[in-house]
């Protein structure tokens, strides 16, 4: 008998560490992860670049109609219209931008449509602020993935550096506080934490303590054998 494919949803704010716990979850599990804040960073650095202002949502609709976003190896690559901006999707003015455009319903219902195609068939882990509210809400397995403010601007301080971009701890964190409070009180599908999810605060974690953790309870709950 085939083995059923699981829906593994992570959601939870900016800098939680979601990303790599899930690259690391999927890569044990032999499942696709798909890194679904770089669909609309991608969008907003299209945006940015023809002068499409981040609050027109129909206008943005409009532009992603016209617009081609691939990821690869596990997310760390991303294509736009076939230009590789894995880099050029990392910078401040773009996170900014792209929670903006992100608030947009009209924006959210289109990539929402898009994700769930990527991850119809199972034996993905996929990351986001609201897969397991609004693009996969019966996902097999949901994780809120949460950790301190403070915490989560050190981690984006030390990405910046190692990118060799200028960087201001205090000016981070401060963006950090303001990108929280427009996702979890945006009108289209606000962050929050699903009633099925399990909370993992990585605050004081590993990475690999984290993927450990949630693998835990993937087996616990699938009888999943990981790699």
């Amino acid at each position: 008998m085939t083995e059923r494919r699981l829906v593994i949803a992570l959601d939870g704010p900016s800098g939680a560490g979601k990303s790599t716990a899930g690259r690391g979850l999927a890569e044990r599990l032999g499942y696709t992860f798909i890194d679904t804040g770089a669909m609309y960073r991608a969008l907003a650095l299209k945006a940015l670049r023809a002068g499409v202002a981040t609050g027109d949502g129909e206008a943005l609709a409009s532009l992603l109609s016209r617009t081609a976003i691939a990821l690869a190896d596990a997310g760390r690559t991303v294509s736009l219209d076939g230009e590789d901006v894995s880099a050029a999707i990392r910078t401040r003015e773009v996170s900014d931008a792209a929670s903006r455009v992100a608030a947009n319903g009209a924006v959210r219902r289109a990539m929402v449509e898009r994700q769930q195609e990527m991850g119809r068939a199972g034996g993905v882990v996929m990351d986001g602020r609201d897969i397991g509210t609004a693009v996969f809400p019966g996902a097999d397995v949901k994780f809120f993935v949460r950790a301190d403010p403070a915490r989560r601007a050190q981690r984006r301080h030390r990405e910046l550096q190692a990118a060799g971009q200028a960087a201001d701890l205090g000016a981070i964190e401060q963006d950090v506080r303001e990108r929280d409070q427009r996702d979890t009180t945006r009108a289209e599908s606000p962050l929050v934490r699903a009633a099925d999810a399990v909370d993992v605060d990585t605050t004081d974690l590993r990475p690999d303590e984290v993927v450990e953790r949630m693998l835990a309870i993937v087996r616990e709950r699938s009888a999943v054998p990981a790699r």
